[in-house]
This record gives structure tokens, sequence and C-alpha cells, in this order.
């Protein structure tokens, strides 16, 4: 029970507002990735979203290449750090707190969704909550790239989500362009990349 509960708060807002407090941010690399420089290289500017954007390193990256961007985060504490790292930086992106599972306060449609380690962290249900805000935000043809661990322990418990399961997620609304497994820190983990099918 002690078990569940304690892998419920890492999960957790407060979980991850303690970390940010504590400085114990290790997804916070402030680099972007070379997977998300590469589509940016190839794709004219439109709207994106960040999902799950912590201190704002992806979405600013975007901002710099001309996106309107929205960057999403339901820690208070990092997104007040991506405020200031956009104004420092003299860039205008839409910073807001709020959980993944309920954008209801966002309109799309969206050219370009990014998630770098948010999906796999939710629940089942909450990938499912997650899975029907990114169908209705995504516009018919825009892309969106995730990045996330198969599954794996971590801090006593199994973290992560498989290739079958992402596929089952997306699949009614998106089609699979790629994938590719690797690693991070010696742990399998997997770039997709989906294309919203064509609406209407």
């Amino acid at each position: 029970m002690w078990q569940r509960l304690r892998d419920r708060l890492l999960r957790s807002r407060w979980g991850f507002e303690w970390r940010y407090l504590r400085g114990q941010t290790p997804w916070d690399t402030g680099i972007t990735p070379p997977e998300v420089m590469e589509f940016l290289a190839q794709t004219p500017p439109g709207r994106a979203l960040d999902l799950g954007c912590g201190t704002g390193t992806n979405a600013i990256t975007l901002a710099r290449r001309g996106w309107k961007v929205t960057g999403v985060d339901f820690s208070p504490r990092a997104i007040r750090r991506a405020r200031q790292k956009a104004a420092s930086a003299g860039l205008s992106v839409h910073f807001l707190v709020a959980d993944v599972t309920n954008l209801s306060m966002l309109q799309g449609p969206y050219d370009y969704v990014l998630d770098i380690g948010c999906l796999f962290a939710l629940n089942n249900l909450d990938r499912r909550r997650y899975a029907k805000e990114l169908e209705r935000l995504c516009a018919s043809q825009g892309w969106y790239m995730l990045y996330a661990w198969l599954p794996r322990p971590w801090r006593g418990s199994m973290w992560g989500i498989s290739v079958d399961e992402v596929q089952a997620l997306f699949d009614a609304s998106f089609t699979r362009e790629r994938y590719v497994i690797g690693e991070e820190k010696g742990h399998p983990s997997v770039w997709y990349w989906y294309r919203r099918r064509s609406m209407g």
C-alpha cells in the first residue's frame, strides 16, 4: 500500500513541484533534442503546442524559429521559470499551468504537438483523456511527436509505455509515420512521429 501511495505522489503535481523546488529535475536538460531540431529544419512554422513543457526549453526553441507556441505544464514553479526565460529572450510564448488531460481552455488547431516525457508518466485513464484532447487539438495532417520511456523500473515502481500501448491510444485518429527505439542512460526509450488523419 505504501509503495502505491509513494508512486502516486511521485507522479502527482506535488511530487513534481517538490522536485523542481529541490532542483532534482534530470529531465530539464536545457537542450532541445536533435530529433526536434531536425523536424524544425524541415517544417515551415505554424501553431505549436508543447505538452509537459517544463521550464520552456523546447517551446522557446520553437518560438525562435517563428512558431506561435503554447506551452502547458501542471507545475506552477516550472511555468514561472518558463515565462522568465521567454521574457529574457524577448520572445512571446503562451505558457499556462494546466493538466494535459483537460485542456478545455485551448482551441486548436495546432500544426505541431510535442511531448517529451509527459504521456508515459500518466495512468491509463489519464492517457485516454490525453489522447482525446490531442485528437481535438491537432490539425488535420498536423504532426505529433512523442518521446517516451519503454516500461522500466524506476523509484520502486514501473514507469513507461509500450509501443503497442502508444499505438492503441492514437491509431483511431493518427497515422504512425515512424518510430525509433533508442536508450536513455542504458534504458530503452522511443521517439514517435505521428500524423493526424484528414478530417471531414
